[in-house]
């Protein structure tokens, strides 16, 4: 039975509640063992918008495209994102990102948007090449490889070269790796409402954070002190100055790159090993995309960034991976004042929610939205065009993830070249999702078994 809201003022509607939650807890255990079940269960029984208690937070969650419409289009000073992901703090650091006033954080995205424009992107997709082809050459004629743990190493690679630069690639690379799994490693249920517990995760996280404060600021010194220009990311933060023309510390500069890494890295991992477990168990579709790879590249296999935006067919690939097994599957906002969704009120102190794992599973939305088909986003069909906010696994709004080009471009080449290269086949009988990190990507292992063509 639906509970509501206790009303605190007698003329305003309150969302439905999930009923049968824990004192305090709420619903906490089932939400951290499987939070995208209890969101359709919720929709299920509710429709687009419900509730329920999160650890003495009233969470309330809006699904499908005009409930996620509505929460991207809201003010900040009404659904506030600073204030929800204040846990990553630690990680990006004081005055970075969500710790810095949204004056600041303006100067900072606009910091950003130069590491991202089409020059850039043009030059990035020669270095994420010649990054995955090295990585590839590396595995022999055949065996099995973890896929998820291959992308988040290949990618780890291809954002250094692209972000940090050439010296960082070739000198500190591994180092830098174990340094960013610490630190992403703290990113959890716990995290989210106690970052400062003195957990062993946290710890990590925070010695992880001062060594590589040290590696950037290392980086930095040498090029200042032999005059060293490049054209990387890091280049533009160290040259970088905020209006009132102070420049940007080492620890703003370490903050920055994680903020873009975060953005770019860990979404384009877990987006390229579902984008490849997904096409494995749907080997029908392979045949018109291993033409579309013969058609686009013919003799020449440059991944120029034109060629790859010629490749709409393993782009559909990409995005219904995207849709059925989005990295995020759920993004918060901090009610600041009471919020209305068609005749409900979520009143301020409370968390409001949208999830792209419910919100990509409606049939009204995507018909059949079980079934895996990337031709839906074809010319012709393109579910996803039919509502601005239908499909939102980058977010949405202004709010909207900035690395998502960057990401596809990434998933782009990895896929390119091992479908060029090799043939491939899943181990395992399942492969399923894996719900203890932030970014969702499959439980591991999940292996794949690969054969040089």
């Amino acid at each position: 039975m639906a509970t509501t809201y206790t009303p605190s003022h007698p003329t305003k509607k309150y969302p439905p509640r999930l009923s049968h939650g824990l004192p305090y807890l709420g619903h906490a255990l089932e939400f951290a063992r499987d939070p995208v079940g209890l969101l359709h269960k919720g929709r299920q029984q509710f429709g687009d918008i419900f509730s329920f208690y999160l650890i003495g937070k009233q969470v309330t969650v809006l699904t499908g495209p005009n409930a996620n419409q509505a929460f991207f289009k809201a003010p900040d000073h009404q659904l506030s994102a600073r204030e929800a992901y204040k846990f990553t703090i630690p990680i990006f650091g004081k005055g970075i990102a969500y710790d810095a006033s949204p004056e600041i954080m303006s100067e900072q995205i606009g910091f950003v948007f130069p590491a991202l424009r089409e020059e850039r992107m043009r030059t990035y997709a020669q270095f994420m090449a010649q990054e995955a082809q090295a990585y590839f050459d590396s595995w022999g004629s055949s065996g099995e490889i973890d896929l998820l743990s291959a992308c988040n190493e290949l990618t780890i690679f291809i954002a250094g070269r692209c972000l940090i630069g050439e010296e960082f690639r070739t000198h500190l690379t591994t180092e830098f790796a174990h340094l960013y799994h610490d630190i992403e490693g703290a990113l959890h249920l716990l995290g989210f409402f106690w970052p400062y517990l003195p957990l062993p995760s946290f710890k990590r996280r925070d010695k992880a954070r001062i060594r590589m404060v040290e590696l950037i600021a290392e980086i930095v010194a040498n090029r200042r002190n032999q005059g060293i220009e490049t054209e990387d990311f890091l280049q533009t933060l160290i040259a970088a100055q905020y209006s009132d023309g102070t420049a940007l510390s080492e620890d703003n500069i370490t903050g920055l790159l994680l903020t873009l890494l975060f953005a770019g890295q860990h979404t384009s991992a877990v987006l390229a090993a579902w984008t490849g477990i997904l096409l494995l168990q749907h080997p029908q579709y392979l045949p018109t995309i291993l033409q579309e790879q013969k058609q686009v590249f013919g003799e020449n296999p440059e991944m120029s960034l034109t060629a790859l935006g010629r490749l709409s067919d393993l782009e559909s690939a990409i995005r219904e991976a995207e849709r059925m097994r989005p990295p995020l599957v759920m993004l918060m906002r901090q009610i600041l004042e009471d919020f209305e969704y068609e005749e409900y009120t979520m009143p301020a102190g409370g968390l409001v929610m949208v999830s792209s794992a419910v919100s990509h599973r409606i049939a009204e939305v995507f018909p059949n939205p079980d079934r895996y088909d990337p031709s839906r986003f074809a010319p012709g069909r393109e579910e996803h065009r039919q509502h601005r906010y239908a499909l939102i696994g980058f977010g949405g709004g202004r709010h909207r993830c900035i690395g998502e080009a960057f990401a596809y471009q990434q998933v782009k080449v990895i896929w390119s070249i091992l479908l060029q290269q090799f043939d491939l086949e899943l181990v395992q009988g399942s492969y399923e999702p894996n719900y203890t990190t932030w970014v969702v990507g499959p439980r591991q292992p999940c292996l794949v078994r690969y054969q040089r063509k």
